[in-house]
């Protein structure tokens, strides 16, 4: 049994996708977080999957999620519908649900977040409702998991008794005579394509392309429909759009008349307007938001992150301190030792240490999220992005980039606009992913120790200058044009949801403990190697008649003028482009340093200036494999490499001035 979970954004639908299969997919409380299809079994029932479709408001195929989820239904063809609503919103959300009702699946509405509304003195008429629809309603509360358990059950009923909705014709009039002549007109040409000719006459209507490509209508065919289109428009005095618009929402204006009493606003709302008074201000609004995220920078990446991993670190080198005292005991031959100790566990160790910062900046921004903060901030940030040429819909994006580019990228689906979009996708890699901050943590506490949470927020807020630099000159002369409307819905504030959080900050340390123990556990191997051998396989005295000394020497001059022309430092880069952990890795490995001591080895690679220069090219460098691959999904192949060789570019330009006009201050203040 195959069933489809379809509402707008924001009404709990992923909430709700994780109470029916126990999954743990990510819940965040601003629009957009689901971007592409999940699917997984129903507890308790193996013969049931349940698909989560990215959010929407309609079935015209205008944004990448609704295409996503129309083609679900029209290709896949799902055995039942659950269409999840939040009540507190019925009359926007039950826009889509008539569109559904058109496809005449079997279909149930989960009315969501009912305790929000008895609690706020609002009511609901569930039987009125549910026969005004022609659908079964149950009340639940996905938060709470409340009414859960009813809603599986009454979908296995509507799914097996074949029970399609009772009730799809609520037009009237002019528009009633349109869709109905229409209807008939195609009838043979949907039962073809095998949509319901009810549908297909509205989608013809709408001008809706790809049913219109479809349903292949003839010359006659064609100016036929058009000719009772246009009678609709004369007698409606309004365009072909807004006639069935104001169809649907006369029908949903009656029906919540007598179904459903909501209190004229509710404490939530009250709530949160009064906390928007200040957070969103024209003025303040920004200021606030960089406060706010200079407190996260400072705890993260000082008082509690950096406590904390100095507790890890302190463990592996006890670890790697006994693991060494075993295999010099049991006498373990000399390479195998130094494979293990200085590949291995220097390698994943140096990177492992780094775990707590970003479990703790990523419970800091789970809070945000989860209190429905995020999506303020991308109200305030509308009027900046607006000058490069972009909405507030791309601070999503760019904001998920911090995290990780991968998600950030696919997550660009969201926007309507294919110019925005592809802009949007050229400048996320200049917001740091979480993959750098090991990078940035371990120059910065070697080079500068009190100013190290300065130092990386600078480079935060260096790679979005950068970007707004890149932004403005991309829009000038590559992506000409303006932004698209801004419409996003703003969620009453909530308390975070402690599992949410939770599972947010799992979700982080599986991927980078995923990470450690493939991606930088066999670059730690393969570099280990590289270094131990020269070209005929012999072991080296010196590194610097290694393999990878060889190599990576071919390549250094590039990188003299940056002031890291160093073999090892070049190294680190490439195998960055892997993954960016594998940058402390690699140059924990080639130093011979383990965790405790890899600051002390660093500072024989590079001198103060250096080490900056190294960190701004590798703040703005090529993003990893996997970033690059996915642009290439989302794009094509041009735009992936054009991305590489952009971001290869601005690097090292970025880079070469730094180093440059340091080494000019030093000469002249010297």
């Amino acid at each position: 049994m195959k069933l489809a979970l379809i509402g707008n954004q924001n009404t709990g639908k992923t909430m709700l996708f994780n109470q029916l299969t126990g999954a743990n997919q990510h819940v965040g409380n601003f629009p957009g977080v689901t971007v592409d299809m999940k699917s997984g079994l129903i507890k308790d029932h193996p013969d049931m999957i349940v698909a989560d479709l990215p959010g929407i408001y309609s079935l015209s195929p205008y944004t990448m999620e609704e295409i996503v989820t129309r083609d679900f239904l029209l290709k896949e063809r799902p055995d039942g519908i659950i269409n999840i609503v939040d009540i507190s919103n019925i009359e926007r959300n039950l826009y889509l649900t008539l569109q559904l009702l058109e496809l005449n699946v079997p279909t149930v509405l989960a009315a969501n977040m009912m305790d929000e509304l008895y609690n706020n003195g609002g009511s609901i008429d569930i039987e009125a409702l549910s026969h005004r629809l022609g659908i079964p309603v149950v009340p639940i509360s996905a938060l709470k998991n409340e009414g859960v358990s009813d809603l599986v059950k009454m979908v296995r009923q509507t799914v097996e008794r074949s029970r399609k909705p009772l009730r799809v014709d609520f037009c009237e009039g002019a528009v009633h005579r349109c869709i109905h002549g229409i209807s008939h007109l195609i009838e043979d040409h949907a039962e073809r394509i095998r949509v319901p000719g009810r549908f297909a006459a509205t989608k013809v209507i709408e001008g809706d392309q790809p049913i219109l490509d479809a349903l292949a209508l003839s010359d006659n065919e064609t100016e036929m429909t058009e000719h009772s289109i246009v009678e609709m428009e004369r007698e409606t005095h309004t365009d072909r759009q807004a006639a069935l618009a104001d169809m649907r929402y006369n029908y949903i204006t009656k029906l919540c008349q007598t179904a459903v009493h909501k209190p004229l606003e509710s404490k939530e709302q009250i709530r949160s307007t009064k906390i928007d008074a200040v957070l969103t201000h024209k003025y303040l609004g920004l200021p606030i938001f960089l406060c706010i995220m200079l407190v996260i920078f400072a705890l993260s990446f000082g008082v509690i992150g950096r406590f904390l991993s100095n507790l890890l670190r302190a463990g592996i080198g006890m670890i790697t301190a006994g693991t060494n005292n075993v295999l010099e005991i049991t006498q373990i031959n000399p390479a195998v030792r130094s494979l293990v100790i200085d590949g291995i566990y220097a390698g994943v160790g140096s990177v492992l240490s780094f775990l707590p910062i970003i479990v703790t900046l990523f419970f800091f921004l789970s809070l945000l999220e989860d209190s429905g903060y995020m999506a303020r901030v991308a109200f305030v940030m509308d009027k900046p992005l607006r000058k490069l040429g972009l909405s507030g819909k791309s601070f999503v994006p760019l904001l998920i980039g911090f995290g990780c580019s991968v998600p950030a990228i696919m997550s660009t689906r969201t926007i309507s606009s294919e110019r925005d979009r592809k802009l949007t996708v050229m400048l996320i890699p200049f917001m740091s992913c979480s993959a750098k901050l090991p990078i940035y943590a371990v120059l910065s506490a070697a080079f500068f120790p009190k100013y190290a949470a300065l130092v990386m927020l600078g480079l935060y807020a260096g790679g979005m200058a950068i970007g707004v630099f890149c932004g403005l000159a991309l829009k000038s002369y590559l992506f000409q044009g303006n932004s698209v409307p801004f419409l996003m819905e703003l969620p009453n504030y909530r308390v975070p949801s402690a599992k949410s959080v939770v599972l947010l900050m799992w979700e982080k340390a599986k991927d980078f403990l995923t990470r450690a123990f493939t991606v930088i556990f066999v670059a730690s191997i393969m570099i280990w190697f590289l270094q131990t051998f020269d070209a005929r396989f012999n072991i080296v005295a010196n590194p610097g008649d290694s393999l990878l000394a060889i190599l990576s020497g071919k390549i250094s001059l590039l990188f003299a003028p940056l002031g890291f022309g160093d073999w090892k430092a070049v190294t680190a880069l490439v195998t960055g482009f892997m993954a960016k952990e594998a940058v402390v890795s690699t140059l924990a490995v080639l130093s011979g340093a383990t965790p405790d001591t890899l600051s002390g080895a660093l500072v024989q690679l590079f001198t103060p200036l250096s080490a900056l220069s190294f960190l701004i090219f590798t703040l703005l460098y090529t993003p990893c494999v996997a970033a690059i691959a996915t642009v290439k999904k989302e794009l094509g192949l041009p735009y992936a490499a054009g991305v590489v060789v952009f971001q290869l570019a601005v690097a090292w330009i970025a880079s070469y001035s730094v180093y440059q006009v340091g080494l000019l201050l030093i000469r002249t203040f010297a």
